[in-house]
């Protein structure tokens, strides 16, 4: 029998072994962690801040990071790079005067064309290079709607339309009377023989799909539905970080929906609370056939359905001209197009000769573009930043303001938006040009995430534009340098911790 004191000496060993294997443990996940961020060149912030949270929070950090941490965005982006290459290919293969190719090279010849304001002419030969697979388009007809309450019933509209298919895809489908709404017209489309389509982001999504709303719906006839997601435990993929943000609806192959506008409650005035801030655009003309591709990009990504179902000539009828839009479609994640609307935003600041209006709920962009705005502000161009005077994701309104001070000393205008919320994502260049669609100004939108953008040369479309954004500022409160200098040393504490943690949101 060993005495008490026998019993606690045994007890501190075993627990002195435990302690020493947790803490080798702890030193090898902490190594590994180390060696795989050298491994994979990333910004030395997001280098040193995961090996940071790894060593400082021992087992949760390499967790973490393995969930979290942004060395897989490169294969996952290459995979869908081959994917997307695949559907090229196969579109090229099958060629004919049937299949969208030739009627695309046909199109493209028809609708050539420059815009008529200088600076348009020369911002699209910049962006030639930086979009080659995305032409400039001319004969569109685009028409911008403030939240679901304006874009809602047309796209009900469009879907109740529909002879042939809907396409729709959106990051956040409610569980909720809006996404219920939505599906249950789906259904019925179904049910009349119109393929249906719909592809979700299934982070984006989460309360739909574990509320059962999508499985009430699988199973029929011409109705497929698809979550968007690069994360499988079973298959050992541990990336949650990389959504698809984009907001799509194609009908018939002759008209779309794109912008910011999700389907959910939200999006629209209910039970006496006004809607959030939102843009969303109904489209006619050439460019539909573009954001048609998106989506069978995306999808066929997902399911590996059959090109030639996917690339059949109904998907893509000959569009006649329907307007005086010049379009151009920016896509970005990260695959090739990992840059691609970093450096369309970039190009347009910086080539920005008067005024630059830009709106958008989460500010924290990348250096370059933070740099790019203070400079086209001291170079005396008009540079007015529209954000959220309430953000729905604290710690991100927290992050961009830490960056306030930087901008309204280089004599950038700062407008805090009285709620409800903007949820806006829109820049415009001079009277001339917009860029619209989902991209935020933050580093999870210009890396991460998805997008689908829309550049647009339209001197009426613009200006309505303008005239919408004029309204967001009518509404806000202009930021004062001195007295936002004067706010508490523990508020820029706060400020200065989330804007830490940006390289890993």
């Amino acid at each position: 029998m060993l005495s008490a004191d026998g019993l606690l000496v045994l007890g501190l060993v075993v627990e002195g072994s435990w302690l020493s294997a947790g803490s080798l443990l702890h030193l090898l996940l902490f190594l590994s962690v180390c060696l795989h961020c050298l491994r994979y060149r990333r910004d030395a912030d997001s280098t040193l801040l995961w090996i940071v949270i790894s060593w400082s929070l021992p087992f949760v950090g390499p967790a973490l990071y393995a969930a979290f941490g942004v060395y897989r965005v490169q294969r996952k982006g290459w995979q869908k790079e081959c994917s997307n290459r695949e559907l090229l290919s196969a579109r090229q293969t099958h060629a004919s005067e049937i299949l969208p190719l030739s009627y695309w090279q046909g199109l493209h010849d028809a609708v050539a064309g420059e815009p008529s304001s200088s600076l348009a002419r020369e911002l699209n030969r910049v962006m030639d290079p930086l979009l080659p697979d995305y032409p400039l388009l001319g004969g569109n007809d685009v028409q911008p709607l403030v939240t679901g309450d304006e874009a809602y019933p047309l796209m009900l509209d469009s879907i109740r339309s529909a002879q042939h298919h809907v396409h729709l895809q959106s990051f956040i489908i409610g569980n909720d009377r809006v996404g219920r709404q939505f599906l249950e017209l789906l259904a019925e489309k179904a049910g009349e023989g119109v393929a249906i389509r719909l592809l979700y982001d299934s982070f984006g999504s989460t309360h739909a799909f574990f509320g059962g709303l999508f499985r009430k719906y699988r199973g029929i006839k011409n109705f497929q539905l698809c979550g968007w997601t690069q994360a499988n435990l079973f298959k050992r993929q541990f990336q949650f970080n990389l959504r698809n943000h984009r907001k799509l609806l194609v009908v018939d192959g002759r008209s779309a929906f794109a912008g910011g506008v999700n389907l959910s409650e939200s999006e629209m005035t209910h039970d006496g609370a006004p809607a959030i801030r939102d843009y969303h655009f109904a489209i006619r003309g050439p460019i539909v056939r573009e954001l048609q591709y998106s989506f069978m990009r995306d999808w066929y990504y997902m399911t590996d359905e059959n090109p030639e179902a996917l690339l059949q000539a109904d998907h893509f009828p000959v569009i006649a001209p329907q307007g005086t839009a010049y379009m151009r479609l920016v896509n970005g994640g990260p695959s090739s197009e990992m840059e691609t609307i970093a450096d369309v935003l970039f190009t347009c600041i910086a080539m920005a000769r008067k005024q630059l209006l830009a709106v958008t709920p989460y500010f924290v962009p990348t250096v370059d573009i933070l740099r790019a705005l203070r400079v086209a502000a001291l170079r005396g161009v008009d540079v007015r930043l529209v954000v959220p005077k309430e953000n729905n994701h604290f710690y991100a309104g927290l992050a961009g303001k830490a960056l306030y001070e930087e901008l309204l000393t280089a004599g950038v205008h700062i407008f805090e938006r009285q709620p409800p919320f903007i949820h806006s994502k829109a820049l415009i260049v001079d009277d001339v040009t917009a860029l619209a669609g989902t991209a935020n100004l933050d580093v999870r939108s210009l890396r991460l995430n998805y997008e689908t953008n829309l550049v647009i040369h339209d001197d009426v479309l613009v200006n309505r534009l303008k005239g919408i954004i004029l309204g967001e500022i009518a509404l806000s409160t202009e930021l004062n340098l001195h007295e936002w200098r004067q706010r508490s040393k523990g508020r820029r504490l706060m400020e200065n911790f989330c804007s830490l943690l940006t390289p890993i949101l």
